[in-house]
């Protein structure tokens, strides 16, 4: 099972690092963000106390890089099913489970590299983390982020044969995931209905957890964020390898 996951998951990585074109497109959106908000929003967000918006915006956008990523790999297996290498991959004699959840981590991967990337960049125009010794919590969060938002991708292309369908489908869900995480504005201050939203949203432990890591600030407690990131991914992968192993061929 183990060797299934691994060759698997260096599949992933291979197929990514060879579509150069599309890793260096899925960037363009969170650099747009990260400039048009964070220095727009920026003297506004600060007179009204807030502090330095770019210190508070950027794990908000490194968490929406990421699960855009990672959702979008579930393309990956619709792509597959239509021109029958998705066929080759489950006659194998191996467990439909394996194979998802090397699929799921090849694409989590991806996507916490591209995080990195992000984070790089938000370094490059004046962002500073609170304190380089949670680096490494920081790439923990991002990678559980990355394998949360990869197995419900993966998931939901399960159920889809339709290649229009799924991006529809993955825009429907990332944009109300995204802007009620509470990756724009802070969630102390807003309206009931809003704050409650973003309680039952993952990802808001997901930027929550970022924050606490890069800008040493939390709304809910990192040991809360990590409880319900862990809880939600093992669900997810659950769920995705439920649904995987039930494409027909």
């Amino acid at each position: 099972m183990m060797g299934t996951i691994y060759i698997l998951w260096l599949r992933q990585l291979k197929r990514h690092w060879r579509s150069k074109p599309r890793m260096i497109g899925s960037l363009g959106q969170p650099v747009l963000f990260l400039l048009a908000f964070g220095f727009g929003f920026g003297p506004i967000f600060e007179k009204a106390g807030g502090g330095n918006y770019i210190q508070f915006l950027a794990p908000g956008i490194i968490a929406m890089s990421i699960m855009t990523t990672a959702m979008f790999s579930g393309t990956e297996v619709i792509w597959d099913r239509k021109f029958g290498f998705l066929k080759e991959t489950l006659v194998a004699p191996v467990s439909r489970t394996s194979i998802m959840i090397g699929r799921t981590l090849g694409g989590a991967t991806v996507a916490t590299l591209q995080g990195i990337v992000i984070f790089i960049f938000s370094y490059l125009i004046g962002f500073r983390p609170a304190s380089y010794s949670l680096l490494p919590v920081a790439v923990f969060m991002m990678f559980l982020i990355a394998l949360m938002f990869t197995a419900l991708g993966t998931g939901i292309a399960s159920m889809l044969e339709d290649m229009q369908a799924f991006p529809l489908i993955m825009n429907f869900l990332i944009m109300p995931i995204f802007f009620l995480s509470g990756a724009l504005f802070p969630l102390s201050n807003v309206p009931a209905a809003i704050s409650k939203i973003a309680t039952f949203n993952p990802l808001s432990y997901g930027v929550d957890g970022l924050r606490f890591a890069l800008a040493s600030a939390a709304h809910f407690g990192i040991l809360l964020d990590f409880s319900v990131m862990v809880l939600v991914s093992v669900v997810f992968l659950a769920v995705g390898s439920y649904l995987f192993s039930r494409i027909e061929i």
